[in-house]
């Protein structure tokens, strides 16, 4: 009776590798994933900034963009009020401006 004991034990010693698998795996599509596909859709949007376009930064400012370089953005906040802040500091854009369309209406002559 001791020897059946024993022998089930073998079967059981695998079941803790697979719980901690399993749990990896699922860690990766709940947590890890969505983290990636956020990051990548915040790059594009900071990547796709424009001059004229509405946009709130981090610490919740509101400005308009004047220009743009490789790794800043500079806004206007008031009239005549310039900052100069990194492409990171952007959380999002509140309204794009018109040339987006009109790059598509271009784009829609031309063919």
């Amino acid at each position: 009776m001791l020897y059946a004991a024993q022998s089930g034990g073998g079967a059981g010693s695998f079941m803790p590798i697979l719980m901690i698998a399993l749990l990896f795996g699922v860690m990766y599509f709940m947590m890890i994933r969505p983290q990636q596909k956020r990051r990548r859709e915040a790059e594009q949007m900071q990547s796709s900034i424009g001059p004229g376009d509405e946009i709130v930064t981090i610490g919740g400012l509101y400005g308009t963009v004047a220009s743009v370089d490789d790794e800043t953005v500079v806004l206007e906040v008031a009239p005549g009020v310039q900052t100069r802040y990194a492409r990171p500091a952007i959380a999002r854009v509140v309204n794009k401006t018109e040339r987006a369309e009109s790059v598509h209406e271009e784009a829609e002559v031309k063919e």
